[in-house]
This record gives structure tokens, sequence and C-alpha cells, in this order.
């Protein structure tokens, strides 16, 4: 990286970014192990290239997505009617929404915050048993799986597991993360269920039909890990995308950094207490051909 006239260039004469990419995934550290190392420079490999920096820097709205109240789905008619409602809108406008009193209690998601960060942060050495670039082993950790693909690498390391229909045995999960992981994929199992009912009603369907589609058959629990950026502003924790899922609830924790794409313009969703977000995924769109539905894409701006 050379520096010209107060702009950054990039010089390519001697870079080898897939020398850099098998380094970075021999050590099996992921971007924390980068971190733990005191790395002040943000490593080129994790830069987009010119094209598609304007991302980082692309317009904001001020708008708020959709905060919806879950208290009484299920058994007060009245109250299942708005909720439905409000639901479908949100599905046709943003393809996006948070949930509250949603029947997981704040315990569990705090827990279950706390079990990511205590796996993460393990000793690098302990960690490496669970780091794997295939899908032979029900719980995996890794940093980008898709590195050797991507323009450019997100600031973050990741686990995996499928959680149902065939959940893993409890010594094949890490010890620190093992029971919170089981009781809050049971918590969101239920939510899911719920969720199903009033998205087939505000399609016009019976309660049930998504799920016996099979809409709500599998899950699978992906754990985002955000190490301290020492240049944030040039990287991402993650890209602009979609999801290819019937649904995806995603907790998030308080430092924020959430952004969803609405009307070609980026806008914030900043944490609130006790939601979930929810987001409509490219499977439920395409098995239904929603389109009445909007189409989400998200990323995640790293806070610093």
């Amino acid at each position: 990286m050379v520096v010209t006239g107060g702009a950054e260039v990039c010089d390519d004469s001697n870079y080898d970014r897939k020398k850099e990419q098998k380094a970075f995934d021999d050590s099996k550290a992921g971007v924390k192990g980068l971190v733990d190392t005191g790395v002040t420079k943000v490593p080129r490999m994790f830069m987009p290239p010119p094209h598609l920096r304007g991302a980082l820097d692309a317009k904001k709205i001020q708008c708020s997505v959709p905060v919806i109240d879950l208290d009484g789905v299920g058994y007060n008619p009245q109250r299942c009617k708005e909720i439905i409602d409000k639901v479908r809108q949100a599905s046709e406008t943003w393809g996006f929404f948070q949930v509250i009193n949603h029947g997981i209690p704040l315990s569990i998601m705090e827990e279950m915050k706390d079990g990511v960060r205590r796996f993460f942060e393990l000793d690098v050495e302990v960690k490496k048993q669970f780091y794997a670039r295939d899908g032979q082993t029900r719980f995996r950790y890794i940093s980008n799986f898709d590195l050797y693909n991507a323009p450019f690498a997100n600031w973050r390391d990741t686990s995996f597991c499928v959680m149902a229909p065939d959940p893993p045995k409890q010594e094949e999960l890490p010890i620190v993360l093992r029971d919170i992981q089981l009781e809050y994929t049971k918590q969101v199992i239920r939510l899911g269920s719920s969720l199903f009912k009033v998205l087939s009603e505000a399609l016009g369907l019976n309660p049930n039909h998504l799920e016996e589609m099979g809409c709500a058959d599998g899950l699978s629990v992906l754990c985002h890990y955000y190490p301290p950026c020492p240049e944030p502003e040039l990287t991402l924790g993650t890209s602009k995308h979609s999801d290819n899922d019937f649904l995806t609830v995603l907790l998030q924790d308080q430092i924020g950094g959430l952004q969803v794409l609405y009307q070609d313009q980026w806008v914030d969703v900043p944490p609130v207490p006790g939601a979930l977000v929810v987001n409509i995924g490219d499977l439920l769109q395409a098995s239904l051909s929603l389109s009445n539905i909007s189409v989400v894409e998200f990323g995640f701006r790293h806070p610093g």
C-alpha cells in the first residue's frame, strides 16, 4: 500500500492475495487471532476493491425498521389480526422486521450471546479443533466461508451447526456453548412455528400452510463474532447479501452495525432491548412466488 497525494493507492506489483489467504486460513486463528497479535493495519485481503468501496460510504436515510409486538399471538383473536396485518405490511414494504414479546426469555438471549463470546475468546489452540472448511463436522468454526472466492474477506469469525431436524450429540458441541445453544435452539424452533403461522395467514393461507410445506423442518445456527478493528473504515463485518433460507431470526448484541437496503439506500437497524430481527429469506419468496414480498439485502458495518 502506498500513499499518493493524500489517497491510498494499491501497489499490486508484489502482492500475492492467494498466499495471504492461505497463510490466514492455515493459522486457524481467524480474525480474532490477528487482533490478538496486535495488528494495527487491516490486511489487504479484507479491503474491498476500488469498484466496491462505495458500499462503505453509501448514503443512509433516517427511517425505522418496523418493530412488532407479538404479545397475544396464538390466543387473542383481535391481537392476532393486528399482528398479522403488521407482519403483512412489514413484509411487503421491508421483507424485514423486529419482534418483541416473542416468548424467549431475556436471560436466555443474554446467555446465548455470552456463550458465543466465551467460545470465540477461547485459547486459539482449543478453538483449532473445531476449525473446518468442509462440512464433515457437526459444529465448525471458520472465518469467511467464501474466503477464496469473495472479492474481499469480512472482518469476522463464524461458528455453524445444523441443529434440526437431526440435532448434534452434546459432545459434538463446545462445552462453553453447549447447554445454551441447545436451549436457545428449542426456543427459536417454537418461535419459528408461531412466525410461520402468522406469515401463512398474512398471505391469506391456512395457518399451517408454511409448516406443512416443510419450511420449519430444519434449523441452522450461525454465530458471528466481530473482533475490534484497527481501521473499521477500510472493511466490513458482513458484506451486502440476502439470506438463502426460509426465515432468519437474528439476535443482535448492543453494539449495532446492522444495515438494511431500503429504497436503494442503507438504513441502520439499531438494537432494541429484548428484540429479535426477522428476515424473510430467498427460499420462502421463491417457494411461494412472493412478488408482493420485499427482497431484502443487508450488511454489517463494523463500528470499530
